[in-house]
């Protein structure tokens, strides 16, 4: 697992979505724009999806327990699924709904509160760009030569996979809103702008099903990264001491690690020899393998087995 570090994405989001709010509030004041205002309110919900990564990140930190012998590192996998329960519901729903009344209503702001609607929505996509560069800056240092979608599929940082969702959704959201009120503005058909709201609706929940997909795997416990699991194989293959690996099991919690080893070992006479080579190996795995934090290995003479 590549070191990547979500919270400087998480904090990159969480200041986008901030000035955002800050942005879309002094819109709301000045026009006195009822649909701005919502939007304000829908901002500064999204800073708190944020907030809930942080406090994930953070209990993911406590220390192993008697209770809790592996740790609270899939903590961070729980407040992930509600951010992206959030993002379904406070978003896409909550944009589908409005989209529906704007078609059914027939009308549109007025034309100051639709200039206001552009700055604002300009000065969104900047900030949330900004936001985005930051996020794909983290997801770089751990997909290597992945694709994007491979990443997205194959990463056990849930809470990275999370902001790169939310960014997304957000930057083509606004680039939608930004164009559905401009052809409200040129055509005069407040149509556009309901249309340009279902349609951000439709992208945040798509993009929410996905990522709880994806979260939904981690909580109920996936293994490693199967480029890392691949590399941890590589290692111990590599090693003097083994004849060969029968099994090798993994699991992410979250940012560490579990690693259970069965595999056939040359010494099959001295215990004390057997003892001391299986403890190099633990020992020389976790060095080469930070993020390991629990090794169970089960020596096995028999070649049979």
């Amino acid at each position: 697992m590549a070191g990547s570090d979500s919270t400087r994405a998480i904090l990159f989001a969480l200041g986008a979505n901030f000035a955002i709010a800050v942005a879309k509030g002094a819109a709301a004041f000045f026009t006195g724009s009822s649909a701005m205002l919502a939007e304000t309110v829908h901002s500064l919900a999204d800073c708190g999806n944020q907030g809930m990564l942080l406090l994930g990140l953070k209990q993911a930190r406590t220390p192993a327990s008697p209770e809790y012998p592996l740790g609270h590192g899939r903590a961070v996998y729980f407040w992930s699924f509600l951010v992206a329960v959030m993002l379904f519901t406070m978003g896409g729903m909550f944009s589908l709904y409005e989209g529906i009344h704007k078609l059914r209503a027939g009308e549109s702001e007025p034309g100051s509160s639709l200039w206001w609607a552009v700055a604002v929505l300009a000065f969104a996509i900047v900030a949330e760009g900004i936001s985005m560069r930051a996020c794909l800056q983290e997801v770089d240092k751990s997909r290597g030569d992945r694709s994007l979608w491979r990443w997205f599929r194959e990463s056990r940082q849930a809470e990275l996979v999370v902001i790169f969702g939310e960014d997304l959704a957000a930057l083509v959201g606004l680039v939608f809103a930004l164009l559905a009120v401009l052809a409200t503005i040129v055509t005069g058909n407040p149509m556009w702008d309901a249309i340009g709201t279902l349609g951000i609706g439709v992208l945040l929940i798509v993009i929410a099903v996905l990522v709880a997909v994806e979260v939904k795997a981690m909580l109920i416990g996936q293994s490693v990264d199967p480029a890392r699991q691949r590399q941890i194989r590589q290692f111990l293959d590599g090693r003097s001491e083994i004849v060969r690996v029968i099994s090798l099991i993994t699991m992410q919690l979250g940012n560490e690690a579990m690693v259970s080893v069965q595999a056939q070992m040359r010494e099959e006479k001295d215990v004390p020899l057997l003892v001391d080579q299986i403890n190099t190996i633990e020992q020389a795995m976790k060095e080469a393998f930070p993020e390991v934090r629990w090794s169970f290995f089960e020596p096995d003479v028999r070649a049979g087995v």
